[in-house]
């Protein structure tokens, strides 16, 4: 296991479209690893493959004392009449917290690294978890969602700190 540096924004494979995890190799096993072990540090709820430069449909978690991770991870279920606008944060875009809107609930499903099923599922801060982690693996970071007042601000932060 290896605590992994992670991407900022401006970083290319932060915008790559993950591939799927046809096969569990030894490499397989060490990123989950290094998601595992990067993830577990305090403040942070989740972190996708590509968030440590690795462009595989995976991310770990850790909220609320539980921790895992999942592959190839698919949303099957979301509201699209409840919604949350909590502020949300990146580790990809350090310290900046903006509002953004996210399906109150959601649901996922994917495999650990012998096959079996995983499920992840809940409402707000899982919701959120689950909506954000999955947008990295699509090549998609949280302030792409903001309100354009929001992300026209965002982006300006972003310039003026160097990012």
């Amino acid at each position: 296991m290896a605590y992994r540096e992670i991407r900022i924004i401006g970083d290319p494979i932060l915008r790559t479209v993950c591939k799927p995890i046809m096969e569990i190799t030894p490499g397989i096993r060490a990123l989950v690893d290094d998601l595992m072990e990067t993830v577990d540090e305090p403040g942070r709820a989740g972190l996708a493959a590509n968030q440590i430069g690795q462009s595989w449909r995976a991310f770990s978690y850790n909220i609320d004392g539980k921790k895992g991770y999942i592959l190839n991870p698919e949303i099957v279920d979301i509201s699209t009449e409840e919604y949350q606008d909590g502020d949300e944060g990146c580790l990809s875009v350090p310290e900046l917290w903006y509002p953004c809107e996210r399906a109150w609930y959601a649901k996922c499903e994917g495999t650990d690294l012998d096959g079996n099923k995983v499920v992840l599922e809940g409402e707000e801060i899982w919701a959120r978890l689950i909506q954000h982690e999955t947008d990295h693996l699509d090549g998609h970071i949280y302030i792409d969602r903001l309100k354009r007042a929001d992300r026209k601000k965002a982006l300006r932060e972003i310039r003026e700190r160097g990012f």
